[in-house]
């Protein structure tokens, strides 16, 4: 279960010298076709990444068949020289697939991610070596491989696929902290060897990337480097149902999303907030998000203390229509707070486990939104005290 799940990809893993801690750092995922399809979606902070800048031109040419990640430094806010090494390492990677034997690359067919410390320019040297070294180890069971080396403070690599209906979905990602939504929240590789048209491969992916990595929202930080890269070749013949396919995808982005939470930096609760009985789901989005980004709430969740007070005053700064009379909250299982005042008794709600339920009734509509956050911990703190040094 990889990103080379899917037939026609190949992928590998190295180490480079990147990290010090000598641990693998250079990926590389390859679609051998035979069709060459692919869709993105970048992150919307204003301080994009030069790898960001540049994977967004391959988007926009439609012939982006590779994609070279490396971790151990994000080439964010490098200026031109680091948007000139994005350029570089491009042109690495397609003039050696050429001279290893492969179609003819160009540049323009190469998506590059990069991931780490933003404001340090990269080890090139190091880095070229890693790129000559990920294509001479490229294999189609090298996903594993790949998704370790594209791992920060992530503690696990992430994983997934779907076989259905004939063709197979499958991808990798990386994250573990300034998971917040902007699209995309991290790193992420998906391939499919179904034969799907462009336009609707772009929409598929926006659709599905909405539902899940954006309800992602751990620390309220978006990050400068974030994508998530979808290639699709045909191998497979089969022309997929577009709503089969859709749900496939989404499932795939949903078990990533999930994985990205459980492995969250420092924490201890993994937390579902799901707003019900919104007016609109944009009211529920608004919602949900705000008690995710409450450090009172966080912080109580990581104390264990079902203070739902800390979650009514989260509620009541959204524009989102309600009655405050009429939002009743519920915290694994037990309804503590009702009509905008007290419920059972607290002392009812159990905190002990890691996973906790949260359920904001809004009594004013019939749409609903999940958001997926995570307790503010003491490790939490240490680990992005520390980040730099």
């Amino acid at each position: 279960m990889s990103v080379t799940e899917a037939q026609g990809f190949s992928a590998s893993g190295v180490a480079a010298g990147l990290k010090s801690s000598g641990a693998k750092d250079v990926s590389l995922v390859v679609n051998t076709g035979p069709k060459v399809i692919s869709a993105a979606v970048f992150t919307q902070n204003r301080f994009a990444a030069a790898p960001v800048l540049w994977s967004r031109q391959i988007l926009r040419g439609g012939d982006g068949r590779v994609v070279v990640l490396n971790s151990g430094g994000a080439n964010a806010c490098t200026g031109p020289q680091g948007f000139a090494d994005t350029h570089r390492t491009a042109e690495l990677v397609a003039s050696s697939l050429s001279a290893q034997g492969f179609d003819d690359f160009g540049a323009g067919e190469v998506y590059v991610c990069s991931t780490g410390l933003i404001g340090e320019p990269l080890n090139m040297m190091a880095l070229e070596a890693g790129v000559s070294s990920a294509i001479a180890e490229l294999s189609p069971n090298g996903g594993i491989m790949a998704a370790q080396a594209i791992m920060t403070t992530d503690t696990k690599y992430k994983v997934s696929a779907v076989v259905e209906h004939g063709y197979t979905i499958g991808g990798m990602a990386k994250g573990a902290g300034m998971l917040a939504p902007g699209m995309a929240t991290m790193l992420s590789v998906i391939t499919t060897d179904a034969d799907v048209d462009p336009q609707f491969l772009q929409q598929a992916l926006s659709a599905a990337t909405a539902q899940t990595f954006d309800r992602l929202d751990s620390d309220g930080c978006m990050s400068t480097n974030d994508t998530v890269i979808l290639l699709a070749n045909a191998a497979s013949g089969v022309t997929p149902n577009q709503e089969n396919f859709q749900t496939s995808l989404t499932k795939v982005c949903e078990e990533l999303a999930q994985l990205l939470m459980a492995d969250a930096e420092g924490a201890t609760k993994e937390i579902h907030i799901e707003i019900i009985g919104a007016r609109t789901e944009s009211d529920a989005v608004t919602v949900g998000r705000a008690v995710s980004r409450s450090n009172l709430f966080k912080c109580a969740m990581f104390g264990e203390d079902p203070n739902w007070g800390r979650i009514l005053s989260a509620v009541g700064t959204t524009d989102a229509f309600f009655e405050p009379d009429q939002v009743d909250v519920t915290i694994n299982g037990v309804k503590i707070c009702v009509g905008g005042g007290v419920g059972e008794d607290r002392s009812l709600v159990d905190l002990s486990q890691r996973h906790i339920d949260v359920i904001v009734d809004l009594h004013s509509g019939e749409d609903r939104a999940l958001i997926r956050t995570n307790d503010l911990s003491v490790g939490y703190v240490l680990e992005n005290s520390e980040y730099s040094t």
